[in-house]
């Protein structure tokens, strides 16, 4: 199919709350010669697009993030960090995609998933989607497995360990747990009572409720740590480490970061911090972990684009299980 001019996109021109984001038309990328242009068949509201459009950053990314992501108003008006759906259009030195392809994509710091149409760098975080594998189900793969992928390959995840994830019931953490537990961990998984029940669906050795038990004050030390939440630092877990054991601050101050190296320095703990490395190499991975059923995105709610902000609002909330799907093209 030929792609329109214009095309419906959920867009936000200031920082604030979830009705900042209203659907609009807007022009359909043009593509450049090393471009996909993707229809869109399903996204996700992610915690990162809460935050970029609330404007909600760890403490001390406040002014950083106002030099990157715009001082007074969003640089970028379209969010969206990942999305499945079908290539309608290549540019001329595109050769390892084809018009009719349905592939799964990640969009990086460009964003711009949240839209009918989206412009993908042939060459970039993008892979073709299984048959098998629904859109909707495909678009919830990405920003939870790749963010456990790439912080358990810097913690140095190996089979035998004792794990604990921390946020265990989100996007990332129920990513976390799967991986962990396809690796071989022993894992304990944080999280409200009310998710107890999904986190031993997921394998989980042991479940902690954090409303009746602190993690971080009982016998137990782990090798592995990982704070999806940001409640979590250091000082409060160095206690529950094993000698050499390392935290991942998936969500970490910029104080914490900063510390990071002082701890490497006078103790034998590691703390793994930064930003997540978008690998195509881990996209492929995951992708085949869903069709051999050895990982599975939990999905909280699956919601048309017309209710997007419905959606950025259950993100916001932070009760959320999983993933909040949109579906761009047809009902949910």
């Amino acid at each position: 199919m030929t792609a329109p001019n214009t095309m419906r996109a959920a867009v936000y021109t200031r920082y604030g709350a979830p009705d900042v984001v209203s659907m609009q038309n807007v022009p359909t990328p043009r593509l450049g010669p090393n471009d996909l242009l993707v229809r869109v068949r399903a996204t996700t509201v992610s915690t990162a697009d809460w935050r970029l459009r609330s404007f909600t950053m760890p403490h001390g990314f406040g002014l950083l993030g106002r030099l990157a992501l715009g001082i007074t108003a969003p640089r970028t008006h379209i969010l969206g960090g990942e999305l499945c759906g079908d290539v309608v259009a290549i540019g001329v030195a595109v050769t390892n995609f084809a018009v009719g392809d349905a592939v799964i994509a990640c969009t990086g710091s460009k964003l711009g998933a949240h839209a009918e149409y989206c412009r993908i760098a042939a060459d970039g975080v993008v892979v073709p989607k299984p048959p098998q594998l629904a859109y909707n189900v495909a678009a919830a793969i990405a920003f939870g497995g790749m963010t456990a992928l790439d912080f358990f390959r810097r913690g140095g995840l190996c089979s035998g360990q004792k794990a604990l994830i921390n946020g265990a019931s989100g996007t990332v953490g129920s990513a976390m747990v799967q991986v962990a537990v396809d690796a071989g961990a022993e894992v304990t998984a944080v999280c409200s009572g009310a998710n107890a029940a999904l986190m031993r669906t997921l394998d989980a050795a042991r479940v902690v409720d954090y409303a009746t038990t602190d993690f971080a004050a009982g016998g137990v030390r782990y090798d592995l740590i990982a704070d999806t939440v940001g409640n979590a630092p250091y000082a409060r877990v160095r206690d529950v480490l094993t000698t050499r054991g390392k935290l991942l601050a998936v969500l970490a101050t910029l104080p914490e970061m900063l510390r990071a190296p002082w701890v490497a320095l006078t103790t034998q703990h590691r703390v793994v911090a930064g930003p997540t490395v978008e690998r195509v190499e881990d996209l492929r991975t995951l992708v085949a972990m869903v069709s051999a059923e050895r990982f599975t995105p939990v999905i909280d709610c699956c919601v048309p684009l017309d209710e997007i902000v419905a959606a950025h609002g259950r993100v916001e909330s932070g009760r959320k299980r999983g993933s909040v799907v949109v579906a761009v093209d047809g009902e949910p």
